[in-house]
């Protein structure tokens, strides 16, 4: 019968869990992008759909300091 010294276990144990650390760090990132993608698309409909339902560029601005300023 052939018996696995501890320490080729430990290693092997240690190995398998870096690798899953390293899959979970693969993961989170993907999520951040996806987010931030999402994000990002959803400011640039809400500044379009802004600058649609005030008249233009122009009054955007001017509209965003009339409500700055009161």
């Amino acid at each position: 019968m052939h018996t696995t010294p501890a320490m080729e276990q430990v290693n092997s144990r240690a190995r398998t869990k870096a690798s899953a650390n390293g899959e979970i760090s693969k993961v989170s990132v993907a999520v951040i992008v996806v987010s931030a993608g999402i994000i990002g698309c959803w400011a640039t409909a809400c500044l379009f759909a802004g600058t649609i339902n005030s008249g233009g560029p122009l009054a955007l601005a001017q509209n965003l300091i009339n409500s700055i300023l009161g």
